[in-house]
């Protein structure tokens, strides 16, 4: 009997919005094409560049990340459309 394999485009994505703080990962693609997406390409987050996640709000919303040594805040649904290798 052969053993059964998954496809591997159903492995879970790893996201920003699951790194913890002081976690480092490097940014691999957008799982949306939303307007806000593109905005985040023009601020350089773009796949192959290094985030780290700094700190989270109070009650997890907003997320505040580093990104080529600005510090950038998004909500955890738009870091939870940016994948990421950690």
């Amino acid at each position: 009997m052969m053993p059964t394999m998954l496809p591997p485009n159903n492995a879970v994505a790893t996201t920003l919005g699951d790194l913890q703080p002081g976690e480092k990962a490097v940014i691999k693609g957008f799982l949306s094409a939303d307007s806000a997406f593109l905005r985040f390409r023009e601020l350089g987050l773009l796949p192959g560049t290094a985030v780290a996640l700094v700190r989270r709000a109070p009650l997890g919303d907003p997320i505040e990340f580093n990104v080529r040594g600005s510090l950038l805040s998004v909500r955890q649904h738009e870091a939870e459309q940016i994948e990421v290798e950690a």
